[in-house]
Order: structure tokens, then C-alpha cells, then sequence
């Protein structure tokens, strides 16, 4: 297999594991390169723009409820103003600080032990937050009070450091503010669509001139990957937090940032 066509797919897999679950889809593929040798500048903007087939699996698996959503709005009905409102409130902090901190967030990107500190300090996090966050109060996105919504996007933007994870603050964010858990991931996975696809298209547009068709091609194929593994991935993890909460994810950030760390230093 040509090594390029191998690299994508494992890049694929990856973010489709990954893009959805607290362990930082973005710190995982930086630490993909560094493991496996990969150039890291290379892949920088094809491992962003993959992670749309990650987001179009949430798409395809709640559909019947965005297009609730949307007809609701052309109805002007007050759930479907009230969970666009409030999709739209924690979208914005992101866009904000995204443009300001732009370019000291690229620095970032290329940085392994940045990751797996990340990874570790997250872990350390969720376990805190499970352990004390007081009991649920908000169930269903359309029924999130203004400030809680304000208050998780601002939150999300900690994502913006390698290996905090998106899914994984916003879901932190959200629990520690009185939503229950499966509020909490769905709310996560729906503030995605706008956050991931604007980080997309403004990668995309930045670096217009250095796509040529054989790197459309592959990542045709990264996209690919990432939306059939990430529609299995998302169905399991809401059956897996129901049952068991996000510990297990704690513990996974914990013992891979630690192994990472092991691995960099001894490299």
C-alpha cells in the first residue's frame, strides 16, 4: 500500500475515534505524527480538514432532530429558537478569541509534550468533575439557561491548547454548570457543526493555493475514514456514559499522556 494512502487512512481512523470523545481528537493526531515519524507540517491542515466527515456523521445520526430544529425555526416555535440560540451563544466565544489568538494556537499545534501534559491535566480534571459537580438540573439543549450556554463556549475555548480536547471541555463545562451527561455530550456534538466547520473553511481558505489534486484526493479518502469509524464511535460513547460516566476517558487521558510524555523523553 503507498505509504501516503496508509498515513491517511490512520490519520482517519484516528479522528474518527477521537473527534467525539473527551481525549482530544487534534492531541492524538499531533501525537500520531510524532509516534509514527510523520512531518507534522505536512498534515497540519489535512488533519483539520478531515475532522468535517467526523462532524457529518452528526449530521447523519441526528438528523430527524436538526431538521426538527430547522423547520421549528421557519414555524418561529420557541424550543427549536431556544436550541439554536443556544448553539448559537457558545459558538461565538470560540470564534472571538479563535481570531485573536490564531496565530499563538498554530504554534501550538506541532508540540507533543504540550499534548501530553494536556492529556494528563484533562484527566485529572474530569475526575474532579465527576467527583464533585453538584446534581443535573438541565436536561435537553433547548432548556439550558442563557448563562450556562455563554458559559460552556467560553469554556470550550480552553480546546484551543493541543490535547485539552473540544468535545471534552465543553462536556466538562456543561456538567460542572448542573447539565446532566447525556444533555451535556449531545450539546457538545451539536456546538461542533458551526466551531469545526468554520476552523475548516478558514484553513481551507488560508491555504487554497497548496491544495492540489492529489491532496484533495487523500483527503477525500482521511474524510471518508473519519465519518464511517466516527458514526460507530458516537453511538457507543452515549451508551458508554449512560452506564459508566466519563471516568474511563480520565483514566485512558491520564495513562496515554504519561505514556506519551515517557515516549518524547526518551526519544
Amino acid at each position: 500500500m503507498d505509504q501516503d494512502l496508509l498515513t491517511v487512512i490512520i490519520l482517519g481512523i484516528v479522528e474518527g475515534v477521537t473527534e467525539f470523545l473527551p481525549v482530544s481528537s487534534t492531541g492524538h493526531l499531533i501525537l500520531a505524527s510524532a509516534l509514527l515519524g510523520y512531518d507534522p507540517e505536512r498534515w497540519k491542515v489535512f488533519n483539520i480538514v478531515i475532522q468535517l466527515g467526523a462532524i457529518l456523521a452528526i449530521v447523519v445520526l441526528y438528523w430527524r432532530t436538526l431538521l426538527t430544529v430547522l423547520m421549528g425555526l421557519a414555524r418561529r416555535q420557541p424550543e427549536s429558537l431556544r436550541f439554536t440560540r443556544n448553539v448559537l451563544l457558545a459558538f461565538i466565544p470560540a470564534v472571538a478569541i479563535g481570531l485573536a489568538f490564531h496565530d499563538q494556537v498554530e504554534a501550538l499545534l506541532g508540540r507533543g509534550d504540550v499534548v501530553a501534559w494536556a492529556l494528563i491535566v484533562g484527566g485529572v480534571a474530569i475526575l474532579l468533575v465527576e467527583r464533585f459537580a453538584g446534581s443535573a438540573r438541565v436536561k435537553g439543549v433547548a432548556a439550558l439557561p442563557v448563562g450556562t450556554a455563554v458559559g460552556v463556549g467560553l469554556i470550550q475555548c480552553l480546546a484551543m491548547i493541543p490535547g485539552v480536547s473540544r468535545s471534552g471541555a465543553t462536556i466538562l463545562g456543561a456538567l460542572s454548570l448542573g447539565v446532566e451527561r447525556r444533555t451535556a455530550a449531545e450539546f457538545s456534538f451539536f456546538l461542533a457543526i458551526p466551531t469545526m466547520l468554520g476552523a475548516t473553511s478558514l484553513e481551507l481558505y488560508k491555504n487554497r493555493d497548496l491544495m492540489s489534486q492529489g491532496e484533495l484526493g487523500l483527503i477525500a479518502v482521511g474524510f471518508g475514514v473519519a465519518f464511517v469509524v466516527a458514526l460507530v464511535v458516537v453511538k457507543a460513547f452515549v451508551t458508554l456514559i449512560g452506564r459508566y460516566g466519563f471516568a474511563p476517558f480520565a483514566w485512558y487521558r491520564i495513562v496515554a499522556g504519561v505514556a506519551a510524555l515517557v515516549w518524547l523523553n526518551a526519544g
